[in-house]
């Protein structure tokens, strides 16, 4: 059974940074391919970013290229977020997720706001 833990959410304001995290196991992490989603208030989950096992490859989605950095630690089995000149439009609750999963976390809640 995978178990995500996500952490490092909270309230910023605007072009302010965040570094999310997230302890995996119940899994090989090494061996598995891991993700970044998001859920705006009132809107359907959707994809931020993906990093292969390695941690050599990553995509983004258009809306956080250049500004998020997707990244691991494979000794700590931990996944990271890192969040740059953050928007509004950012907001939501944050999870990770395992490409070879349908378990999800409780999420990290992050508030982009003045």
């Amino acid at each position: 059974q995978v178990q995500l833990a996500e952490s490092g959410g909270g309230l910023v304001q605007p072009g302010k940074s965040l570094r999310l995290s997230c302890v995996v196991s119940g899994i090989a992490f090494r061996a598995s391919g891991m993700d970044w989603y998001r859920q705006p208030p009132g809107k359907q989950r959707e994809w931020v970013a993906t990093i292969t096992s390695g941690g050599l490859t990553a995509w983004y989605a258009d809306s956080v290229q250049a500004r998020f950095a997707i990244s691991r630690d494979n000794a700590k089995n931990t996944l990271y977020l890192q969040m740059n000149n953050l928007k509004p439009e950012d907001t939501g609750v944050y999870y990770c997720h395992a490409s070879d999963s349908v378990e999800w976390g409780q999420g990290t809640q992050v508030t982009v706001s003045s």
